[in-house]
């Protein structure tokens, strides 16, 4: 497996594993795979978001195979550019529990790390998603805020933790 910052030339490769995502994982994140089918040029907004100033989306390789992605994005307005965001995080099902997710999150961290002015970095998890709860939980992160009946999926509700590492004190 090798993670590295994604490309314009993955740009396919990274709405491909987005669709499987929202497909198999609604409950993840707020968009809808019916929306996201329904984008006009969604790959060439995935090449304008990953050339965006402030954002580093990393992928996952498995030989050439894209198998997960996490994205940070560092806040761009002065008063929040000390803070940094984990959005997108998914690891395809075949290839979780192998160490992928971790990977990701390590990368992502690490990156944060290199950019001086960034001092903390916040996510959101779903409560009932115990695997990423945890393993955000054995990275360093911290709960410090929970939003009940954040997402509502058809007649289903659920609840999104928020989470906050301190890279300085």
């Amino acid at each position: 497996m090798d993670i590295k910052l994604l490309v314009s030339s993955d740009a396919k490769s990274y709405w491909d594993l987005r669709l499987d995502a929202l497909k198999n994982n609604p409950e993840a994140f707020s968009s809808s795979y019916e929306e996201a089918i329904k984008r006009e040029s969604p790959v060439e907004a995935v090449l304008k978001n990953l050339s965006s100033e402030g954002t580093f989306t990393f992928g996952a390789f498995n030989d050439k195979e894209l198998i997960g992605v996490v994205t940070l994005v560092q806040e761009s307005t002065s008063k929040l550019h000390h803070r940094a965001n984990i959005f997108a995080m998914y690891v395809s099902s075949k290839f979780r529990g192998l160490g992928v997710g971790k990977a990701l999150i390590s990368a992502a961290i690490d990156h944060a790390k290199t950019i001086e002015s960034i001092e903390k970095i916040n996510l959101e998890v779903i409560t009932t998603n115990d695997t990423a709860r945890n393993l955000y939980i054995n990275m360093g992160f911290k709960t410090y805020g929970l939003e009940e009946r954040a997402l509502k999926i058809k007649n289903e509700y659920y609840d999104s933790e928020y989470m906050v590492l301190f890279l300085k004190k």
